[in-house]
């Protein structure tokens, strides 16, 4: 619990008052809290093989599966803009157990009503995105509790909690096929439901922390202008949403591709998902150091060489888990840049809506991909074209990093 400090009043009678708490424990707390409902978040893609061939739910195609894997990044991708904008106005000391505890509802409904209809699956992982809406709860949280030049860092290590997806990785096809269906679900469930309640307790909002004035409308309208936003998104669709795409699909890829065991392809997901959550607190504390645009170009370039050698489909020994490691390491610097560039342009009152939109823009670039791969394997039996399509869009936007978005972080160090 927080101490208490004694301050004299105007009329020298004394108060007693909450000290600050440490804004290392208010991130430790937060980036749990991103961990745990990231969990939830992605219960449905480590058993996506299994729906296709062995699931209560009859036989599903490859496009069934990527809808299913798809449907809750992409609510939870739209549902961070007025999360986000919510938060800037209601603090995170609100926002964090009050998502936590609404995600608990699609949780349980997926363990007591879905696994026995493809519909009620797609209701479930439609409600399931709530859980991915915690990103936008947590950046400017945390931003507010340090300053500019830790913040990079600090948002990096908040965004490592995107390996909640590594846990599911891990545990969910195991829990499955062992204790029973419904265990990985209600495991997930009475978790959420801790977590809730520590963060209603321990959770406190940063000192001077000033909820914006306006309506919500018209708060995302004037953050929707700005050009940080739109430059931001591009750059985290790409980022953030290859990441996310990558840890919904490759378990279905790996199977099909190589021939792979659900729970081989699961475990190799995790280890993707592990270094990409490693590598964004690296990008975070390189851009504190070096400036955010370098490290943006060099992972975007090394998206660009991954992608095209897995696009020839190697042998997965070897090469081909080094063009995907490779990836993971690039795309995780990535996306802990591009936040490290938001908190350097954005001021804070407003970090909450951007942190939204961009937020929005990842979750729907993971969510294409899978619709991609899945339409075009279903089409040509191949994966070389969607894996080609990221290589240049990686291409893209490294030369989009290198002119306009260097040149908006220009401007907006010269105008402090």
């Amino acid at each position: 619990m927080a101490s208490r400090t004694s301050v004299t009043g105007a009329g020298g009678s004394e108060s007693t008052v909450a000290a600050p708490r440490s804004p290392w424990l208010m991130l430790t707390i937060a980036t749990i809290g991103f961990a745990v409902n990231f969990w939830a978040w992605a219960l449905l893609s480590p058993l996506g093989p299994l729906f296709r061939t062995e699931g209560t739910v009859g036989t599903l195609s490859e496009s069934d599966v990527a809808l299913l894997v798809a449907v809750p990044v992409l609510v939870g991708s739209v549902g961070r803009i007025p999360i986000g904008a919510l938060t800037d106005r209601f603090g995170g000391r609100l926002m964090f157990p009050l998502v936590s505890a609404a995600t608990i509802v699609p949780v349980l409904f997926l363990a007591f009503f879905g696994l026995d209809s493809y519909a009620l699956l797609l209701v479930g992982g439609f409600f399931l995105g709530i859980g991915g809406t915690t990103f936008a709860v947590g950046v400017p949280f945390v931003n507010a509790w340090f300053p500019p030049e830790r913040r990079g860092l600090a948002i990096g290590i908040f965004g490592a909690g995107m390996g909640g997806t590594a846990i599911s990785a891990l545990t969910t096809v195991k829990l499955y096929n062992g204790p029973g269906h419904k265990v990985p679900f209600l495991l997930t469930a009475a978790i959420l439901a801790v977590y809730a309640v520590a963060s209603w307790v321990l959770l406190r909002d940063a000192p001077g922390r000033t909820p914006p004035s306006g309506s919500l409308v018209t708060r995302l309208v004037a953050t929707a202008k700005l050009p940080i936003s739109w430059q931001a998104c591009i750059l985290y669709a790409v980022a953030f949403g290859g990441y996310v795409a990558f840890s919904v699909y490759l378990p279905s890829y790996l199977k099909t591709a190589y021939d792979l065991t659900a729970a081989d392809a699961a475990n190799r997901m995790a280890g993707f998902v592990a270094v990409a959550v490693l590598m964004r607190p690296v990008g975070g504390w390189l851009s504190d150091r070096l400036g955010p645009i370098p490290v943006l170009a060099a992972g975007y370039g090394v998206v660009v060489a991954g992608a095209a050698v897995a696009a020839s489909t190697p042998l997965l020994e070897w090469i081909g888990t080094v063009a995907f490691l490779a990836m993971a390491a690039a795309l995780g610097s990535g996306s802990g840049a591009t936040f490290a560039l938001v908190a350097r342009v954005v001021e804070p009152s407003r970090v909450g809506g951007v942190t939204g939109l961009v937020g929005a823009a990842g979750g729907l670039g993971g969510f294409v991909p899978p619709l991609i791969m899945g339409y075009v394997y279903g089409r040509t039996d191949s994966y070389a074209i969607g894996l080609g399509l990221l290589s240049v869009t990686a291409a893209l936007t490294l030369l989009l990093t290198l002119t306009v978005v260097r040149s908006t972080a220009n401007k907006a160090v010269q105008q402090r």
